[in-house]
């Protein structure tokens, strides 16, 4: 049943994408994302798994209406991780996600100071979730994930672009 719903989630995927963001290119002259590269002390990086989109990414989301970018950030990581901020966290870019839209932007924080009590169950939107070991990341991560985690660890330049 699992392989033949991420079959059918797989097809659909580029329809539902196309169909958000023409809703969101009426309702939006433009759309702001955040993501986070969530670091804990062994240097390992928060992944989350979508149930409607293919791949492992960095927890992020949509900046709603009156949110700063910030706020964001802090709400969809308590959504998608269960983590709260415990310090100040620094903001890596923001780079233009042509993939999604020419008109999608992505903001991306480092967070190094947080807390997670408990790790969350799956549910409708996050179905997979976890610290990875940079040299282990899973199968699946996307190119703008690993991307963003090389120029935060390795020093790699930044490139203006998702990719």
């Amino acid at each position: 049943m699992g392989e033949r719903l991420n079959r059918v989630r797989r097809k659909a995927e580029p329809l539902l994408r196309r169909f958000f963001h023409a809703y969101f290119l009426i309702v939006r002259g433009m759309t702001l994302g955040v993501r986070a590269v969530v670091l804990d002390a062994e240097n390992r990086v928060f992944l989350v798994r979508h149930s409607y989109v293919s791949g492992w990414h960095l927890p992020g989301g949509g900046v709603d209406l009156g949110e700063t970018m910030e706020q964001a950030m802090r709400r969809e990581l308590k959504e998608e991780g269960e983590i709260d901020l415990t310090g100040a966290a620094e903001l890596h870019g923001i780079f233009l996600n042509s993939h999604v839209s020419r008109r999608d932007h992505v903001a991306v924080y480092v967070v190094r100071h947080f807390r997670q009590d408990r790790v969350p169950e799956p549910n409708r939107e996050i179905v997979e979730c976890g610290f990875f070991a940079i040299n282990a990341l899973p199968e699946g991560t996307t190119g703008g994930t690993r991307l963003r985690i090389a120029e935060v660890l390795d020093g790699k330049p930044l490139i203006a672009t998702w990719r």
